[in-house]
């Protein structure tokens, strides 16, 4: 918060791209909470907006509008993507339309306006085996974020968020789908493997996290948003069952080939080993040289 003239209060800009959004709706909240004049930007109305939140609808491949709302802004959010696992192993295309390009033109709008810090919401399966085309969208925008950093030197955070849970999420959160299915049948079923183990944590502590690292403190940073301790799903299944007075046989696991989550811990990345390539006969580089050289003389 500034203060102008006679003590007079000037409320500093934010922009929550994807602010309509799960997570994104509940940081708005949390960064109107603490004085700040917040703009959401998203391609939907938020149902959660408040009085003292501004909307702006529009598309995040819509790069003038984009800039025009950004314009003036001291911290940028973004979490608009295609966030869903599942949606992301059949749309590889719009997975990296949205979450690449989309994240390139925030960053762009953000270079133009000399915004102060760019929040970059990300996941804890950049560092994982599985993830599919969701994984890949998400680390090459991590490493378009740090780049321009060091070529534009525009400060940033990234938020690599876990297993989120909590009111406003929908269909393509896990937790919200397990027990909207288990309201609607009495059947509370998982698909995935029955040792699958994760580290929930609610939206309210993640949004609190992602507007506690303003701080100078978390400047060029990445920041894993996760819930405290492991637990096995099958544990949260029991759990949920035991409150809704579900008999614990209701509790079902439905193997799928492929899902594209990991089982017990996303920590297990390694890039693939590269087998170097020696041709059994090369080009000298002496000769080389003198060939480029008599091209370009010609």
């Amino acid at each position: 918060m500034k203060y102008k003239g006679r003590g007079c209060k000037v409320m500093e800009k934010v922009v929550v791209v994807g602010g309509s959004g799960f997570v994104g709706s509940h940081v708005a909240d949390c960064l109107s909470d603490n004085g700040y004049q917040v703009i959401i930007f998203d391609y939907i109305n938020s149902p959660w907006l408040r009085a003292d939140q501004n909307m702006v609808i529009g598309d995040i491949l819509d790069t003038d509008k984009l800039e025009q709302t950004i314009k003036g802004a001291k911290f940028v959010y973004n979490f608009a993507a295609l966030a869903d696992l599942n949606q992301a192993l059949d749309k590889p295309i719009e997975t990296a339309t949205i979450n690449i390009l989309g994240n390139l033109n925030v960053l762009e709008a953000c270079r133009i306006h000399k915004v102060e810090r760019f929040v970059y919401a990300s996941t804890v399966y950049v560092y994982s085996r599985e993830g599919s085309f969701y994984k890949c969208s998400k680390q090459s925008s991590e490493q378009y974020v740090e780049e321009y950093q060091k070529v534009y030197d525009l400060d940033y955070t990234i938020m690599r968020y876990g297993s989120l849970y909590g009111p406003r999420a929908d269909d393509t959160n896990g937790i919200y789908r397990i027990v909207k299915l288990a309201l609607e049948t009495g059947k509370v079923e998982y698909k995935g493997n029955i040792e699958s183990m994760r580290e929930y944590i609610h939206v309210g502590d993640a949004a609190r996290a992602s507007i506690s690292i303003l701080d100078q403190a978390f400047k060029n940073e990445s920041i894993i948003v996760t819930g405290q301790e492991p637990m096995r799903v099958f544990d949260l299944l029991k759990m949920l069952a035991e409150i809704l007075d579900i008999p614990e046989d209701s509790v079902e696991f439905v193997e799928e080939p492929y899902n594209a989550h990991y089982i017990r811990t996303p920590y297990a990345y390694q890039p693939k080993l590269g087998r170097k390539y020696i041709p059994p006969t090369h080009v000298d580089l002496g000769q080389g040289l003198l060939q480029i050289i008599g091209e370009i003389d010609n």
